[in-house]
């Protein structure tokens, strides 16, 4: 079977599932085999090196849309089934486009939309994505793997928990302007065994910093969506010159985490179980697997690097 993939959550899931892509999206970075794949969108913002703040003026501004999808290079690569998704309608092309693309192609393709709004939704999306492409033992077998794994989460968070209680957790996955992560993000702080109650219920919403403030997370985890880890430690810094940061419980007891959004996280793939041992690390260090310096993803942001604390000599 041809397939199309212009999510790049669904393009791991293929990799995964011993399924190559004829074509990807612009944001399909992994595998790395992926990169190497004909593109089919692209996108009039520029996200290069672009602090949080600058990205979001750009999205606004934006007469029209935001991803342009190559029906001349999709027609030529005669894909059997697009995959795409109505999750979010500023993370790739809308699902509507898509679909009426496909209905201009001869043969048309079938279309695929995931739209995962909960933890195990994404997981869920694993056997859909497999039977779709006729790998249904392959889909079977990574679900079932990613349930004993899910489960093993779900072990050590319960003893974490009756031995130090829930901790205050707040995900960001922007920063300027602050945005508290939702869909999935609520379900994983609850398995990691933490307090969910700055997560949205649903998708995720901007929040004011006096209100992060508030709620004086004893962990922040800042995942910026599409943001590597670098570039996320960057974003913590601008998080760091607000007032009231160094009040912060999580900034007191030395847990600032700044995470690579772009590998975990953001994306509603079968990685997500490699955010969730994370995310683990990050609020119960003393009984997970492996501490968060052992996840090249993640970096514990010291207090003494935030610009104030070097001002005021550390």
């Amino acid at each position: 079977m041809r397939v199309a993939s212009l999510l790049p959550s669904a393009t791991e899931t293929l990799f995964a599932l011993g399924v190559e892509p004829v074509g990807v999206s612009h944001s399909c970075d992994h595998p790395p085999a992926a990169s190497e794949l004909p593109t089919l969108t692209s996108t009039v913002v520029d996200h290069a090196d672009r602090s949080a703040a600058d990205i979001d003026e750009q999205m606004r501004e934006v007469d029209g849309a935001v991803y342009d999808l190559d029906e001349a290079r999709l027609a030529a690569l005669e894909p059997d089934l697009l995959v795409t998704q109505a999750t979010c309608d500023v993370c790739a092309v809308d699902a509507s486009e898509v679909r009426a693309a496909a209905a201009r192609l001869d043969p048309e393709p079938e279309v695929l939309a995931c739209d995962p709004h909960s933890f195990a939704d994404a997981l869920d999306d694993v056997v859909r994505i497999g039977e779709a492409v006729g790998e249904e033992a392959a889909a079977s077998d990574l679900r079932a793997d990613l349930r004993e794994r899910v489960d093993a989460v779900r072990e050590r968070a319960e003893r974490a928990v009756a031995d130090e209680g829930r901790p205050r957790a707040a995900v960001l996955d922007w920063t300027d302007p602050p945005i508290r992560a939702g869909h999935w993000v609520r379900d994983m702080v609850e398995i990691a065994g933490a307090d969910p109650a700055f997560q949205p219920d649903g998708p995720s919403e901007p929040v004011a910093w006096d209100d992060v403030v508030a709620a004086d997370p004893e962990a922040l985890v800042v995942a910026p969506c599409g943001f590597e880890r670098e570039r996320a430690e960057r974003a913590v810094a601008d998080l760091a010159a607000r007032p009231g940061f160094d009040e912060l419980g999580a900034v007191a007891d030395g847990r600032v985490y700044a995470v690579d959004g772009n590998g975990l996280f953001n994306r509603p793939s079968h990685r997500l179980v490699d955010s969730l041992e994370a995310l683990f690390a990050c609020l119960h260090p003393d009984h997970a697997a492996t501490t968060p310096a052992a996840h090249d993803r993640i970096g514990r942001v010291e207090r003494a690097e935030t610009p104030s604390a070097r001002a005021d000599g550390g």
